[in-house]
């Protein structure tokens, strides 16, 4: 007996000087978190989207405390959320507009016909490991929802072969745009209500072939805007949302209607 006592107590005798010093160096080396973290915290959306650059709402937090600086905003959180983390951090909040996904693209299924019949995985990464598109148009949407699947607010669905977004549930942070091999997704300004529905970079007649809606670069648009907001650049063209104020004269003349009013297109 005594000789298993032996061993318990000895091996008992290092696991208690073991702990007693992890016990007293976690006590020396502790950080105390800044309850502004946890603050911050509670005003963020908590879904973690990466959105902002950081792998998380936490690490975010952390981020903006040991800064004091909003430099990089939440995409996620509305404007009255960052300026109640303004307040915490003593600071002024930036009045950035909240900003949403746009599709350039209306390669629907009566504008562009299909030359493909796919039948793979329902994923537009690996559709581009057989060909650049099951369309006409080398430049549209695939319609096979990658942008769907990386969307964590719901904000997306295919219809009619091309994705559809729900600009009320779109936070504007960004994971369509990094996950779309064709890259038609872009971010604009909420309240910039008209934007070239197009990618195709094509010359005029060819980028007409392949679509009903294709921007044909006339530059009608150019001439008709006296903002300065339009240029044509690599037969596409291109607003400046900087310069942009919502005139609309670019969609009146444009001939293939490639520009749209998005005003419009929602309330309808």
């Amino acid at each position: 007996m005594t000789e298993l006592l032996i061993p318990g107590l000895i091996l008992g005798g290092f696991a208690l000087v073991s702990s007693t010093g992890l016990y007293f160096a976690a006590q020396k080396f502790y950080v105390q978190e800044d309850p502004r973290i946890g603050e911050i915290g509670g005003y963020l959306p908590g879904a973690n989207c990466g959105g902002c650059g950081f792998a998380g709402c936490a690490n975010y937090a952390e981020h903006v405390v040991q800064e004091i600086s909003l430099d990089i905003t939440c995409p996620v959180a509305d404007a009255e959320s960052m300026s109640r983390i303004a307040r915490i951090l003593g600071i002024e909040a930036n009045n950035t507009e909240k900003r949403v996904a746009s599709l350039m693209c209306q390669g629907t299924h009566d504008k562009t016909a299909e030359i493909m019949d796919y039948r793979g995985i329902t994923d537009c990464w690996a559709f581009m490991l057989v060909a650049d598109s099951s369309k006409a148009c080398a430049f549209s949407c695939l319609g096979l929802g990658s942008c769907v699947a990386a969307c964590p607010f719901g904000a997306m669905e295919i219809r009619d072969g091309i994705v559809q977004i729900d600009e009320k549930f779109c936070t504007g942070c960004g994971l369509c745009i990094d996950t779309c091999p064709k890259n038609i997704l872009h971010l604009r300004p909420l309240h910039k209500r008209i934007t070239v529905t197009c990618h195709n970079t094509d010359k005029g007649v060819e980028a007409k072939n392949a679509c009903i809606s294709a921007c044909i670069a006339c530059m009608k648009c150019q001439k008709a805007c006296t903002y300065d907001a339009i240029s044509i650049d690599g037969f596409l063209a291109k607003i400046d949302y900087e310069k942009c104020n919502n005139c609309g004269a670019c969609v009146d003349v444009c001939p293939t209607n490639a520009i749209l009013d998005l005003g419009k297109v929602y309330d309808a």
